[in-house]
């Protein structure tokens, strides 16, 4: 199993992982390292568990809304079709 060190708000974080799942995690931590960075300027010096967990929320966030979002879409898209269908035999 491999261990990565990761860099997220500024400080080092050695992280295990399953084989092949190296470029998801580097790649994670960099989303985590950009909102760490940004809660930093913003609130200041934070505790290691503090600044992962603000970061993770704030990374995650967005993604479940968008997801939200993306799910919103498609019911919308079948009401409207559905509604077409009744009007088209109305």
């Amino acid at each position: 199993m491999p261990e990565l060190e990761v860099v997220i708000g500024g400080r080092n974080f050695r992280v295990a992982c399953q084989d092949g799942e190296e470029p998801y995690l580097h790649a994670a931590a960099g989303l985590l390292d950009a909102e760490a960075r940004v809660l930093a300027e913003q609130v200041g010096r934070l505790t290691d568990s503090r600044l992962l967990l603000m970061a993770g929320g704030a990374a995650v966030l967005p993604a479940g809304l968008a997801d939200g979002l993306a799910e919103l879409a498609a019911q919308a898209e079948a009401a409207a079709e559905a509604l077409a269908e009744k009007v088209a035999r109305a």
